[in-house]
């Protein structure tokens, strides 16, 4: 190795991370680059335990992680007046999670559905805060600048996405899920489900969007009113007018077959 390399190396190990990431940007160093990433390789594994114990194996975060980095260091931009690690963290994280979502879906959809997946439950979270209320499909379209039709789509894929493994063990005893194979408390209610939906049916699409607001969306008769364009004591007329149509429709379930 020649002395001009030897200095080149000397120097890198003990200047900041900016002159670190100057010389790889700006003279393509690849010594200044290498000792960067070795540099922040603590960072990583630290991201990376916050997500052991999850079905993949340390080891793998790690280098999944690792491959963050290595983007966040070519990515980085030295005209921001921003530290690297700041910059980092979100990088490595959001490759770890990108690993976890293209690894854990036991039904594979696009890598597109997986991503506006992501999104709706995100908008979602935040919707309920700002609203103070579950949000609707169609707020959710709103948030994520999609359809109403997307957003349902995206919520049915979600529904393919499993993290525990049949042989990962619950509670303290190791001992394997215990509850595979019990009766689904949901089967009891598929034949309502069946006669809520021939009630609907029977409603106009007015008739219909009040009823799901007030009863699915949670929405007071008052937030109905200003989100139709009709006023409150409208609004109830019609929520009474529409149950008692329901009604007439939908057969009655004895309290034996419930």
């Amino acid at each position: 190795m020649s002395a001009t390399a030897v200095r080149v190396r000397v120097d890198a190990t003990i200047c900041d991370e900016h002159e670190l990431l100057r010389r790889w940007h700006e003279e393509r160093d690849e010594v200044a680059r290498r000792v960067l990433i070795e540099r922040m390789m603590p960072l990583v594994r630290s991201l990376a335990r916050r997500y052991a114990n999850r079905g993949e194996p340390l080891d793998d975060l790690e280098q999944v992680g690792c491959v963050g980095l290595i983007k966040a260091v070519d990515r980085f931009d030295l005209s921001r007046e921003l530290r690297f690690s700041t910059f980092a963290v979100p990088t490595i994280l959001g490759e770890i999670k990108r690993h976890f979502r293209d690894r854990a879906w036991s039904v594979r959809v696009s890598r597109g559905l997986q991503e506006l997946s992501a999104r709706v439950t995100r908008e979602a979270d935040r919707l309920s805060t700002k609203l103070g209320r579950s949000p609707t499909i169609e707020d959710l379209a709103e948030a994520t600048g999609t359809t109403p039709e997307q957003v349902l789509e995206a919520l049915q894929g979600a529904q393919a996405y499993s993290t525990v493994p049949l042989e990962e063990p619950l509670g303290d005893d190791g001992e394997p899920v215990a509850r595979i194979g019990a009766e689904d408390p949901e089967f009891e209610l598929a034949e309502e489900r069946i006669e809520l939906s021939r009630g609907l049916h029977v409603l106009n699409e007015r008739e219909r969007r009040i009823v799901l607001l007030r009863f699915f969306a949670g929405l007071t008769q008052r937030e109905i009113a200003e989100r139709v364009g009709i006023s409150q004591m409208h609004v109830s007329r019609l929520l009474r007018r529409s149950l008692e149509r329901m009604g007439d429709t939908m057969s009655p379930i004895a309290p034996e077959d419930r």
